[in-house]
Order: C-alpha cells, then sequence, then structure tokens
C-alpha cells in the first residue's frame, strides 16, 4: 500500500510540473523579454517539505530527466548544457541537468525540518529555489564556461539578477500559501 500511494504520489506531482513546463512556456513566448524563469521546480520542493527527501529526490531526477528530454527534441541556443545528445552537448550536460534537480528535492526538506515554522518554509522554499540556480550555474560556469568566451559573467550575472529572483520569490510565495493546507490534508 504505501509504495503504490507513493508512486502515486509522484505521478500527480509530475503531471502539475508537466503542466506547468507547458503552460509557462506558452505563456513565456508572448513576453518580449528574454527572461524564462522556471517554474517546474516549485512542485519538487513542496513534494520534498510534505513527503521526504526520497519523494522530493524523485521528483527532482525526473525534473531532470524531462529537461533532458525536452532539450533534445526542442533545440534551443542552450540546450548542449542540458542534453549530451545535441550537437557541443556531452556528459557534464547530464550532471548539469540532473544533479542539482535531485538536489531540489533534498534540501527544502531538511531546512523546513530544522525550523518548523512559517520562516522555516520561507527558507525552505528560497533554498529549493536557490539550489536549483547555484548548481545549475556552476556546472555551465565550470563545465562549459570557455564556450561562452569573456561573456560568461555577465551572462551569469543576468540569469542571477532577473531569472532567479522572479524563481526565489513565487517559490516562496507558493510553497507559504500550499503546504500549510498540504500538511493537513496529510
Amino acid at each position: 500500500m504505501k509504495k503504490s500511494s507513493s508512486i502515486s504520489r509522484i505521478a500527480i506531482f509530475f503531471a502539475v510540473m508537466i503542466t506547468i513546463h507547458f503552460v509557462t512556456s506558452f505563456i513565456l513566448q508572448f513576453v518580449p523579454s528574454g527572461i524564462q524563469p522556471t517554474l517546474v521546480h516549485i512542485p519538487v520542493v513542496i513534494a520534498s517539505i510534505i513527503y521526504g527527501p526520497r519523494i522530493g529526490a524523485t521528483l527532482g531526477l525526473l525534473m531532470g530527466l524531462f529537461s533532458v528530454t525536452m532539450n533534445t527534441l526542442v533545440l534551443t541556443p542552450a540546450s548542449y548544457l542540458f542534453s549530451p545528445f545535441v550537437p557541443h552537448g556531452n556528459l557534464y550536460s547530464l550532471v548539469i541537468a540532473i544533479v542539482p534537480r535531485i538536489l531540489i528535492g533534498v534540501t527544502p526538506y531538511f531546512v523546513y525540518r530544522w525550523i518548523r515554522n512559517r520562516t522555516g518554509l520561507m527558507l525552505a522554499g528560497m533554498i529549493g529555489s536557490m539550489t536549483n540556480t547555484v548548481f545549475v550555474l556552476s556546472g555551465i560556469y565550470f563545465f562549459f564556461g570557455n564556450s561562452f568566451g569573456k561573456g560568461i559573467q555577465h551572462f551569469l550575472g543576468l540569469i542571477v539578477s532577473t531569472n532567479s529572483l522572479i524563481e526565489v520569490i513565487a517559490t516562496v510565495l507558493i510553497t507559504v500559501a500550499v503546504i500549510p493546507s498540504l500538511e493537513k490534508i496529510k
């Protein structure tokens, strides 16, 4: 019974992640800026806090595999950073696509377990979102920094000052709004 309930929870959260991906991709194509925040990690953060690091890490792995799949099927100028199956991609692409996403599913759980109040929820959401940002951008810098030439610092600075700020705010707001209700249901 427990294994089947874990599988169903993972399936529900993964369905939400896929829906978020396609809805935000559709909406953001009409936004004229280059800002493309990722909101798919929010269900991973929430599942980690509610159901623990095992389910969170599993969803993070699925998020990473989904990223590899989408970057393989839908080519963008940055696809090689997340897929080894496109030109210029390599095994480091898998590391960048998968490892940070698994960690998204682990870190919020331990932060919230350490501080079990509203502040802990806010910190867990922030740390979960920043886990993705820090590890993905660090991987890009260390593994592919040379391919950007001297513009890598500008590129990473732009992402940190725009995308990741939006991602952190959205993650914190949604986490604080959703977790109390889910804890009552659980």
